[in-house]
């Protein structure tokens, strides 16, 4: 099985087609469930954020996986798959692995070296978990790339300005102490949220979600107060910034609901705020394709170097350790056929001299293991160490066939005669 990774992001697709590309909740669930069921498909997992929508699976047949995933893509958006096709990028094997890695630590992100990706492909991992869609190859892989990830944000410093999609929106916000800010929602982004307003010395933070219990722990955290979901419109209007992520899946904040001037940052899609609002006067709007134009979380720190170069010698470490795990069931099988011999003819032996004692007995077996323990080490240790060089696989194709070894069944290697 090889890997294959088939997805869409701000870099090839605009924010209005990821935004109606994007799943969550059930919809997630569904498309995850829907991959996994495909014939060409033995594991699946799926990152949906508001800036990607990649699908992470194991196949044993690369086109069709890819037709395949590409037009369960549109099913689920309802998007034409001949309008999608044009936007998504394919990723296999090598290049899949790399992707990952380049995802988890920011360096495919609308704000270089942002944090948040991190929890994001954390949680894509464990709903995949749960739903018993990943088997041993993507919860390793996966499991990998967070550690990359982790060592990525906490070696460079990518993320030492604190960079994310809430500090990019809010750059353009002008001076923030001293003015009132509404917070939808309690999430992941929510709680960046409220925590970058409180850091910049907000602190007037007012927090709406529809869990008011959810909300009030949230806003005890910057010193703030929740209100209900059903306060949301007085509360916009009393608002000087209001900052949305919910992922409702329809428009939080209206045009009506403004009557002075505010600044709105939207980092949710599907939109929680309807567009219309930028022909109320005095009304700011900036989303996710505002933050894209104004190429403020574009920007390349000193860090992305040398994040680009651990990147690769993580990859070459994964590869390495991969192919070494891949002629281990040949290595099982080779030994498991050498033990079978040995206690073949030991049984012979003793079959045609039944008067040895114990202690020669004891003495003649440990012989012939030594022999065929010191005969095997050798090889097995070669052929661990070729299989990280190109065509590595050949090794053990090569033992496999010299020795007639079953590697899928090493504790039944097939009989050959003595």
């Amino acid at each position: 099985m090889s890997v294959l990774a088939v997805g869409l992001s701000h870099r090839t697709a605009p924010v209005g087609l990821l935004e109606r590309v994007s799943v969550s909740g059930d919809a997630l669930v569904k498309l995850l469930h829907d991959v996994q069921h495909d014939p060409c498909v033995a594991e699946a997992m799926v990152v949906s954020t508001c800036n990607r929508v990649e699908v992470y699976v194991t196949v044993d047949r690369f086109h069709a996986a890819v037709t395949s995933i590409s037009e369960l893509l549109g099913v689920h958006s309802g998007v034409p798959v001949d309008e999608l096709i044009p936007h998504l990028y394919v990723h296999y094997e090598e290049r899949a692995v790399e992707h990952l890695f380049s995802v988890v630590c920011g360096l495919d992100s609308m704000v270089v070296g942002e944090q948040q990706i991190l929890g994001q492909v954390r949680q894509a991992l464990k709903l995949a978990q749960r739903q018993g869609t990943v088997g041993a190859t993507l919860n390793d892989l996966v499991q990998q790339a967070l550690r990359v990830g982790k060592r990525a944000h906490h070696d460079t410093g990518i993320d030492k300005h604190g960079a994310s999609l809430v500090t990019a929106g809010l750059a353009l916000a002008g001076e923030l102490p001293g003015r009132r800010a509404l917070v939808i929602g309690a999430g992941s982004m929510s709680s960046l949220a409220a925590a970058t307003l409180s850091r910049a010395g907000v602190t007037d933070i007012v927090v709406a979600n529809r869990t008011y219990e959810r909300g009030a722990r949230l806003a005890a955290t910057v010193g703030g107060r929740a209100v209900a979901f059903a306060a949301v419109p007085e509360e916009v209007a009393a608002a000087d910034i209001v900052i949305t992520c919910t992922g409702a899946g329809r428009h939080i904040v209206t045009p009506d609901m403004l009557g002075k001037p505010v600044f709105l940052l939207d980092l949710a899609l599907p939109h929680d705020i309807d567009p219309a609002v930028r022909g109320v006067p005095g009304v700011t709007l900036v989303d996710l394709e505002t933050i894209q134009e104004s190429g403020i979380g574009s920007r390349e720190g000193d860090a992305v170097p040398t994040v680009r170069r651990l990147v690769a010698e993580e990859l070459r470490a994964y590869l390495d350790a991969e192919r070494a795990a891949r002629v281990t069931p040949t290595v099982v099988a080779l030994r498991s056929k050498a033990a079978g011999v040995v206690e073949s003819e030991l049984g012979r032996l003793l079959m045609r001299v039944p008067d040895l004692d114990e202690r020669a007995r004891d003495e003649v077996a440990m012989t012939v293991q030594r022999v065929v323990d010191k005969l095997l080490h050798e090889p097995t240790v070669r052929v661990k160490q070729l299989a990280t060089c190109p065509g590595g696989d050949h090794y053990a194709e090569a033992l496999r066939e010299l020795f007639n070894l079953d590697p899928k069944m090493p504790e039944a290697v097939r009989e050959v005669e003595l």
